[in-house]
């Protein structure tokens, strides 16, 4: 058991790692908002579905797909837990501030987070599984989470819900997948390489995330105590007994673990701006989770490495 909680614990202090030196460029001014925002628009445009796209490179199998279709489902099931724990624990007085954080318990960071460990930890089978966690992320995110964080002037928008560059990924893998297309070698090597740009770009722009907070406050989180927890622990120790019971094991169900036990989205934020919420309490909660998760998902994930 301790050599699962090992290997967890090396690849997320890894991680931990490329954050601080995203820290230190932030104190640093190496890396600024401009820059940011750029890193951000390369991994969501093209780092992405080129990881995922990747991952779908195997040759059609029955077993493959029983198991994606299970990822989906499973990614289903975690969001719904977490909405319903999250509305039932979070009674914020302040609409805006109960608004953000049921909105982060919900939503996790299953891309930028997730992908990087699953791939350490568990090869391109596991990313492939990912991959199914990080469509549905992208369409509930863009149709349900924007309504909530919206509020009475929220609508569905499933044009973004499905034509976002995660579910476009997936759907190429997939054609790739059940044709069995191999693609060249002078096209899979450019994919790759973008590809292995997955784990240090964000694990940067996270860090830097955290040295544009006040480091003195930021520990004070008795207002949002509920929401971390549920968002880091709960949920997803919550998803692993129910995926268990249904039957899940191995790399499937250390894959979804993985997923769901991601700190808060970065996404939090990015639409506490749009609809004009608590933009500061939305960052806190973002790298507050980060940090904590450094923590829980080594023992959660670790855990589930053991008994999977």
């Amino acid at each position: 058991m301790l050599d699962s909680f090992l290997i967890v614990g090396t690849q997320v202090l890894i991680l931990f790692i490329l954050i601080s030196l995203g820290f230190l460029g932030g104190k640093l001014k190496l890396i600024n908002d401009d820059g940011v925002k750029s890193m951000n628009n390369i991994m969501l445009y093209l780092v992405t579905p080129c990881v995922v796209i990747e991952a779908f490179q195997k040759p059609f199998d029955k077993e493959l797909f029983k198991n994606l279709l299970l990822a989906l489902l499973a990614a289903l099931i975690a969001h719904t837990l977490s909405f319903l724990i999250g509305k039932i624990l979070i009674r914020d007085k302040d609409e805006s501030r109960r608004i953000v954080l049921r909105f982060s318990a919900v939503f996790c960071n299953c891309g930028f987070m997730a992908l990087p460990l699953v791939k350490a930890l568990l090869g391109s089978e596991g990313v492939f599984y990912a991959s199914a966690y990080i469509a549905i992320f992208n369409i509930l995110v863009w149709s349900f989470g924007q309504y909530a964080m919206a509020g009475k002037e929220g609508s569905f928008k499933m044009k973004k819900a499905v034509l976002n560059p995660g579910v476009i990924g997936v759907v190429i893998g997939l054609i790739f997948f059940f044709t069995s297309y191999e693609l060249p070698y002078i096209v899979i090597q450019p994919i790759s390489f973008m590809s292995a740009t997955n784990t240090p770009i964000p694990m940067l722009m996270i860090g830097y995330s955290i040295s544009k907070l006040d480091l003195k406050g930021i520990l004070d989180i008795k207002g949002e105590a509920v929401a971390l927890i549920v968002r880091l622990i709960v949920s997803p120790v919550i998803l692993l007994g129910v995926l268990y019971a249904l039957g899940y094991r191995g790399t499937l169900l250390t894959t979804l673990i993985v997923s769901a036990s991601t700190p808060v989205a970065a996404t939090t934020t990015m639409f506490s701006i749009k609809f004009n919420r608590d933009e500061k309490l939305s960052s806190k909660m973002v790298a507050v989770s980060t940090l904590f998760s450094i923590l829980t998902m080594t023992l959660i994930v670790g855990f589930t490495q053991y008994i999977a």
